[in-house]
């Protein structure tokens, strides 16, 4: 499929809506950073695909080229829902400005939005995106992404959500994620801890060399 799309291409014919519709959902994901670009973005008003399983930099350049696409539609309520399957590729400013349209997002796109879009969010920003499904957040909570979400809240601007989220900085704290060090095994444990016995001892010795020359 990927040899025949790319033959398709360097042949001159365009990614046009029928060829879009052709690819499909099964194939978009096939497409190389040089073929998204060559998308004309009104094709995407008449094709129907889902990149939500493609890479992170496939979901990027759709959802800048659906952006365009549907560009003269932005304040019409029928936007979001025009928008919805490329949202994964969608930068911060974009889901801030999204949060102030009760768009109503349900978890299942929100979880799957591009992590440092949604690591940036606040949590009022997050209600104003989630709307009456802001509930289903705190079954979440203990699960990726929302869960390295939380960690990065102010606690006291999550209670202001009431739904019960928990783990996120106290006031006057800062979350540090502490690495984990392997075990010293360089040297037996009893060879260990006879140097740390015979420290001072050696230490004074140094110290009265020191003094007496």
């Amino acid at each position: 499929a990927s040899a025949a799309i790319k033959r398709y291409v360097e042949l001159g014919n365009a990614l046009n809506a029928t060829a879009l519709n052709a690819i499909g959902t099964s194939y978009v994901c096939l497409l190389n950073a040089t073929e998204l670009e060559a998308i004309d973005p009104p094709s995407l008003k008449l094709a129907s695909l889902d990149p939500s399983a493609c890479s992170q930099e496939t979901k990027n350049i759709l959802y800048e080229k659906a952006k365009k696409a549907f560009s003269d539609q932005r304040h019409l309520p029928a936007y979001y829902e025009l928008i919805l399957p490329y949202l994964g590729g969608a930068p911060a400013a974009d889901l801030k400005a999204l949060s102030k349209d009760n768009v109503n997002m349900n978890m299942s796109t929100f979880v799957t939005l591009r992590r440092e879009s949604l690591m940036s969010l606040t949590p009022q920003e997050v209600q104003g995106l989630l709307g009456l499904n802001l509930p289903e957040l705190a079954q979440w909570q203990y699960r990726a992404p929302v869960r390295e979400w939380i960690q990065v809240q102010k606690q006291s601007e999550l209670d202001k959500l009431h739904i019960g989220l928990t783990g996120g900085t106290q006031e006057g704290y800062i979350n540090i994620i502490t690495p984990k060090f392997p075990a010293p095994s360089s040297a037996p444990l009893g060879t260990v801890a006879m140097a740390f016995h015979l420290l001072p001892a050696l230490l004074l010795s140094f110290l009265m060399m020191s003094i007496l020359s």
